[in-house]
């Protein structure tokens, strides 16, 4: 009785790592919000890490959290380091910036996990002055990722926190 207990059990554990090899090799998370002001200001809020960091919902999330800037901290180069007991250990850079339609980073996580992503901020004009904008980020999968997203759901645990912060961008935008 106990071995086909074991066996059973092996098997579903056989099952579900021969399932999570079949999952996506990458993933892709979006939100998209209409932001009563224009263009020029929201890129300005995106490509400038500084001010960024006054609406960026992670940074809300751990105040405790310890962060430094490079040199340059708006544009292509622009970086940003942190290190927090609830966000983590990872960094952020800059890799492009068409004004005021576009901004592209790169995602370095380190801890808890190492995942190496990139996010991007599309900007697009809307009647009224204002502007859409869409945050998303994508990045590989590797294997050991697979079997976690089995369990947890990364769109929906990610994407609330873009829509908080889109929902922070919106306000600082306003003042």
């Amino acid at each position: 009785m106990l071995k086909t207990i074991a066996l059973t059990a092996l098997a579903a554990v056989a099952l579900l790592l021969a399932y999570a090899a079949t999952r996506p090799d990458s993933f892709r998370v979006e939100r998209s919000r209409v932001i009563e002001a224009p263009p020029e200001r929201v890129f300005g809020l995106i490509q400038d890490l500084r001010r960024f960091n006054t609406w960026n919902p992670y940074e809300r999330k751990d105040p405790g959290a310890k962060g430094e800037y490079s040199t340059t901290t708006a544009g292509p180069g622009a970086r940003y380091a942190w290190r927090g007991d609830k966000v983590g250990t990872g960094s952020m850079e800059i890799t492009e910036a068409t004004a005021p339609a576009h901004v592209g980073m790169k995602l370095d996580f380190v801890a808890p996990f190492e995942a190496h992503n990139r996010a991007d901020f599309t900007l697009q004009p809307q009647a009224g002055n204002a502007t859409r904008v869409t945050w998303a980020m994508h990045g590989p999968v590797p294997y050991l990722a697979k079997i976690m997203h089995l369990f947890f759901n990364v769109d929906s645990m990610v994407g609330k926190d873009f829509e908080e912060g889109l929902a922070f961008l919106a306000a600082e935008a306003a003042k």
